[in-house]
């Protein structure tokens, strides 16, 4: 059974932010829950919010350049979301290059 690139990023935002989603959701509700608990952590563990944007390896320097905006957790919400999409990318691309036929060529 394949996983869509969406239910992996719901999985890992689930584990990374101990969110509960259901099965079938959007990505606009998936950002909108995601937004509610940036901005829950961010008020009383601030620490904890920057530790796990340095985990996730969410830029700082994007992360600072919306923090003071009045939109600043969806858009953190949004870079998070977009961060995950490329890690699953990269795994995709990393998996693909191991498929190689030739046992030679594999590392």
């Amino acid at each position: 059974m394949q996983v869509s690139e969406q239910q992996e990023v719901v999985q890992m935002l689930e584990a990374d932010w101990s969110l509960q989603l259901p099965e079938m959701v959007s990505e606009e509700t998936i950002l909108k829950r995601l937004e509610e608990r940036i901005l829950q952590l961010a008020d009383k563990n601030p620490e904890a919010f920057f530790q796990l944007m340095y985990r996730l390896d969410v830029s700082e320097q994007k992360v600072k350049s919306v923090l003071f905006e009045p939109d600043a957790g969806m858009q953190i919400a949004r870079l998070i979301y977009k961060r995950q999409l490329q890690k699953i990318e990269a795994r995709k691309l990393f998996r693909d290059k191991d498929d190689v036929a030739d046992e030679d060529l594999k590392w």
